[in-house]
């Protein structure tokens, strides 16, 4: 069985991969956002290489193998269940079930896994609309930009929040930008760097871009028109 440890370094990686493209993850970013020294992170991306979680290419970085990516999706499940289970059953606000899941998603087992997720009703999405992998391991990716991108005049729903810290959570729901929540990009200011965004029932307000980045948005689907004989 994979100790915490590992099972933190394998997650971090596996979430950082789509950044690196085809490349590899470098150890000095690794080290970073594990927040340890960068020969720390070496000697585990060598144990994770030894154990066949992980390739590790010196001077160039790391990539998780099959059992490896099969790995991190079964903790990011864990972790994705404990949050919404968090929320929803308990209670819990969104912007404080990430440290919490952080630790329980170690300690729970399959069985009371599988148990949560039949309660919850099989969902799809964690609070903050990150995809919950299945039990087989396989993660549904939708199509999502960041609300920055969009263009002026166009209509979408927030699909997710990129940013997990307890601050920006707590503004965006301020805000009514959670997921579901239907949205406008009315304007957009180039030399104040903002967007003006209307959500549904709410009056337009005034985003920098570097909020607009990290809420992640999908495009409202077309209505169906009145078909005639």
């Amino acid at each position: 069985m994979a100790t915490s440890t590992v099972e933190n370094y394998i997650k971090r990686i596996y979430m950082e991969q789509p950044q690196a493209g085809r490349g590899l993850v470098t150890l000095g970013h690794l080290a970073k956002i594990m927040n340890v020294v960068p020969g720390t992170a070496t000697t585990m991306v060598k144990a994770l290489s030894e154990s066949g979680l992980a390739r590790y290419r010196p001077r160039e970085g790391v990539r998780l193998t099959h059992a490896g990516e099969k790995l991190a999706l079964h903790v990011l499940r864990r972790h994705r269940l404990i949050e919404l289970f968090l929320v929803r059953v308990l209670g819990v606000d969104w912007s404080e079930v990430h440290a919490e899941a952080e630790e329980l998603e170690h300690a729970i087992s399959d069985k009371l896994l599988a148990r949560i997720d039949e309660v919850l009703g099989r969902p799809a999405f964690d609070p903050h609309g990150d995809p919950i992998p299945s039990a087989a391991g396989k993660l549904s990716r939708s199509r999502v930009q960041p609300l920055i991108a969009c263009g002026t005049g166009t209509r979408m729903r927030v699909a997710r929040i990129a940013d997990q810290d307890p601050r920006f959570l707590r503004y965006a729901n301020s805000l009514g930008l959670v997921p579901g929540a239907k949205l406008h990009l009315k304007d957009r200011d180039a030399l104040g760097d903002s967007i003006l965004v209307q959500v549904s029932g709410r009056k337009p307000l005034n985003m920098g871009s570097s909020a607009g980045a990290k809420i992640m948005v999908e495009p409202l689907p077309k209505p169906r028109g009145n078909r005639t004989a």
